[in-house]
């Protein structure tokens, strides 16, 4: 009984679907989620940034931690030229908005040049499936504090202004540095607005 019972369990987690981020070609979700511009707080709405062009919604895991202050950091060097080609940037974490009032506002890593939004409760990361792993206990970031909070896994989306997919990578899928992410996504809002 034991032995058919175990069987079947395993049978039925081998036929669940397994969980992957949204692809191009994908319908892109529609959020809304609190954000901070330079350390100013306000409302994010996915639906109101693409009536002025494409968005590149990138998910990072932490704020204050190795790679995701490279990103950060580096889409702050190259907002001019996102804006030039008429393109939004959005990071989603997990971090609380007082987290992220701090390093939106920081000149070493956002400098005041973009929004990242707190998706705390994750809905966001799941309505894109995207995986979210547990910090491991008495984890910090590079400033001393404790990481209280899931991470999401980094994974960046161009987002065209009829809310499709044009592009998707992740550092775990495709390999690639977090800056490269921002070299990736600008070049494709490059290719689109013909600059």
């Amino acid at each position: 009984m034991k032995k058919a019972l175990l069987g079947l369990a395993v049978s039925l987690l081998i036929s669940l679907p397994v969980l992957a981020a949204l692809k191009v070609g994908d319908m892109a979700p529609n959020f809304s989620a609190r954000g901070s511009m330079g350390g100013k707080e306000f409302d994010f709405s996915l639906q109101e940034a693409l009536k002025k062009g494409p968005v590149v919604v990138y998910f990072f895991p932490s704020a204050y931690t190795k790679g995701c202050d490279l990103e950060a950091h580096t889409f702050s060097q190259e907002k001019e030229k996102f804006d030039a080609a008429g393109a939004s940037i959005i990071g989603v974490s997990a971090d609380s908005i007082a987290r992220l009032n701090r390093f939106a506002a920081d000149p070493d890593f956002c400098a005041g040049k973009f929004p990242v939004a707190s998706d705390a409760d994750k809905k966001i990361a799941a309505s894109y499936n995207l995986a979210t792993n547990a910090a491991k206990a008495g984890m910090t970031d590079v400033k001393g504090d404790a990481i209280d909070h899931d991470f999401i896994e980094r994974v960046t989306f161009v987002i065209g202004k009829d809310h499709k997919i044009i592009a998707s990578f992740s550092s775990k899928d495709d390999g690639i540095s977090p800056d490269q992410h921002v070299a990736k996504s600008l070049a494709i809002v490059q290719q689109l607005s013909g600059k």
